[in-house]
C-alpha cells in the first residue's frame, strides 16, 4: 500500500500541537499579521487565543485578500438529500440507525422531481448528500442517480459514505465533479467515542479517502471537521496540515474548506467543545490567511446575521434555502431531517443579502471549464 496523509498523521501529536497553540504570544501573532505569506507556525498563531484581541485587524486582511482573489463574487449552491438509510450510529447525527425516525430513500422519479425544484430556484451547483449505507444506497443507486442530476446541473458535488478509487472514477467518469469528505475530528479516540458502529468507526479508511480522490483526479476535494467534538483549534490545525499535503501531492485539484458546526438534531449530542461566533470568524479568517485560493464554504447551520457579516470577510460559496430531508423541496416532511438549519431564508432573500453586502451571486462554477485538463494517474491506498 502507498503512503498517504495516514503516515504523516501518524507522526503529528495531538498535545504537541495544543501545547503550541496555547503559548503563543501577542508578538507571534503580530509577526504572523505582518507576513503576506502564511507558514503554518504564522496559522497556529492566528488560531491561538492570542489572537482574539487581533480580531479587526484579522478580518479586515481577510476581506481584502478574498477581494483580490476572487472578486465581488459569491457562489450558490443547495444541498439535495437522496436518502436518510444509513449504516452507521454515531452520536452527533439525526441519520444514524438507533434513531427511531422514518425512512426514505427517493426513487429515480423522485430524484427528478427535486431536480426540477431546485432548478426552478436557480441553482446550477448542487451538493448531493446521502446517510452511510453501501448495499441500499451505494455506487449502483448512485450510478443510476447521476445521470438524472447531471442533466439539470452543471456542477455536481458529493457528500455521501467513502468509496474507493475505482468507484470515484466511475461517478466522475459520470460526472461528478466534487467530493466533501470531513474527518469530524482528527483525535482517533475522540473519534471512537462517537462513532459506535458502523463502517465509519474505521478512522483510516475515513482519513485516507481525500488520497483516493486525489488519485483518480477529482477536480474539487472539500475537507473539514466537525466543530464540537474536539478542541477546534487543534482540529483546524490538523485540517490545515492535511490540506497543504493534498495541495502539494494532488495539486492538479481544486480544494474547499467547512467549518461545519454541531446543530440539535434527533437523537444527538449537544457540543462539549463549542465555539462563540467571534471564534468562528476568527477561524474562517485564518484560513484565508493561510491558504488564499481555497473555497471556504458557509452553510446553513449558521444563523442569518452571522452569515450576512461573513459574506464579505472571506466565505466564498454558501448554501441558501437548504432542506436537510430527502425530498424535502418537492415535498416537505420535517420529520425526515438530519439536523436542524438556522438561515431559513429564500434563495431569493439570500441573493439580496448578498447584493446588499456589495457582492454579485453566482449561481454556477464557471472555473470547473476554464481548469479543466487532462486526468492524472497516483498511486492511492484503496
Amino acid at each position: 500500500m502507498s503512503k498517504s496523509f495516514y503516515d504523516i498523521w501518524q507522526q503529528l501529536r495531538w498535545d504537541d500541537i495544543r501545547l503550541k497553540l496555547y503559548s503563543t504570544s501577542a508578538t507571534d501573532v503580530e509577526r504572523a499579521l505582518s507576513r503576506s505569506t502564511l507558514t503554518s507556525d504564522d496559522f497556529m498563531a492566528l488560531l491561538s487565543p492570542a489572537a482574539e484581541s487581533y480580531l479587526p485587524a484579522l478580518a479586515e486582511r481577510s476581506r481584502m485578500l478574498t477581494r483580490q482573489r476572487f472578486g465581488n463574487t459569491l457562489q450558490l449552491f443547495i444541498p439535495l438529500y437522496l436518502s436518510n438509510l444509513c449504516a452507521n450510529d454515531c452520536s452527533y447525527c439525526g441519520f444514524s440507525m438507533s434513531n427511531r425516525l422514518k425512512r426514505k430513500t427517493l426513487s429515480l422519479d423522485e430524484i427528478e422531481r427535486e431536480c426540477r425544484a431546485i432548478k426552478a430556484k436557480g441553482f446550477d451547483t448542487v451538493l448531493i448528500v446521502t446517510g452511510e449505507h453501501e448495499t441500499k444506497v451505494g455506487i449502483e443507486y448512485f450510478r443510476q442517480a447521476m445521470p438524472i442530476i447531471k442533466r439539470y446541473f452543471s456542477y455536481v458535488m458529493f457528500e455521501v459514505q467513502p468509496l474507493s478509487t475505482s468507484e470515484y472514477k466511475q461517478l466522475k467518469g459520470l460526472g461528478l465533479d466534487a467530493v466533501m469528505v470531513y474527518q469530524e475530528t482528527y483525535n482517533s479516540l475522540t473519534y471512537a467515542q462517537h462513532h459506535l458502529k458502523g463502517k465509519k468507526r474505521d478512522f483510516r479508511w475515513r482519513l485516507e479517502t481525500p488520497d483516493r480522490l486525489g488519485a483518480c483526479g477529482m477536480d474539487k476535494i472539500g475537507l473539514g471537521s466537525l466543530i464540537g467534538l474536539e478542541d477546534w483549534r487543534i482540529d483546524s490545525t490538523f485540517t490545515a496540515i492535511h490540506l497543504d499535503y493534498m495541495r502539494k501531492r494532488y495539486w492538479r485539484s481544486r480544494y474547499s474548506l467547512s467549518f461545519p458546526r454541531l446543530r440539535p438534531c434527533t437523537g444527538g449530542v449537544a457540543g462539549s467543545k463549542d465555539m462563540t461566533n467571534k471564534q468562528l470568524v476568527q477561524l474562517i479568517c485564518a484560513y484565508r490567511l493561510r491558504f488564499p485560493d481555497v473555497e471556504l464554504s458557509l452553510s446553513t447551520r449558521e444563523q442569518e446575521g452571522l452569515r450576512d457579516g461573513l459574506f464579505s470577510l472571506g466565505v466564498t460559496s454558501v448554501s441558501a434555502e437548504s432542506k436537510t430531508q430527502p425530498g424535502g423541496y418537492a415535498n416537505e416532511k420535517e420529520e425526515l431531517e438530519q439536523f436542524s438549519i438556522d438561515d431559513d431564508r429564500s434563495v431569493n432573500e439570500v441573493a439580496e443579502a448578498i447584493k446588499a453586502k456589495g457582492l454579485q451571486p453566482v449561481w454556477t462554477d464557471w472555473l470547473n471549464e476554464l481548469s479543466a485538463k487532462p486526468p492524472e494517474t497516483f498511486s492511492s491506498p484503496e
